[in-house]
């Protein structure tokens, strides 16, 4: 099992750049493929990005490839989105999430997950 707790979020203008991260808990961390998912209000979970376990691997969904970036240290069981050249619609609460795998790109193919950290992208 492992507990996610992310941070990093907040309030910026369009163009701007953050970078969240999400710290796990336990010894196993490096066992699991790590996921980013957001959610709009009124919008379902939607995947942004993943990362396999050695952090060799990754995918992202279209509407953010070049523009993110997900990596993973696993020594600091912690993993990071960053995001460069926000826009309005990146605005969401960002979760992270394990137990899934890097193919799986549906919310329901993860077991564990974070409370979420809030972005807001101001145009």
């Amino acid at each position: 099992q492992v507990q996610l707790v992310e941070s990093g979020g907040g309030t910026v203008q369009a163009g701007g750049s953050l970078r969240l991260s999400c710290a796990a808990s336990g010894r196993t961390f490096s066992s699991y493929d790590m996921g980013w998912f957001r959610q709009a209000p009124g919008r379902a979970r939607e995947f942004v990005a993943a990362i396999s376990r050695s952090g060799g691997s990754t995918s992202y969904t279209d509407s953010v490839k070049g523009r993110f970036t997900i990596s993973r240290d696993n020594a600091k069981n912690t993993v990071y989105l960053r995001m460069n050249s926000l826009k309005p619609e990146d605005s969401a609460i960002y979760y992270c999430a394990a137990g899934g795998t890097i193919a799986s790109i549906s919310p329901l193919a993860y077991d564990y997950w974070g409370q979420g950290t809030q972005v807001t992208v101001s145009s």
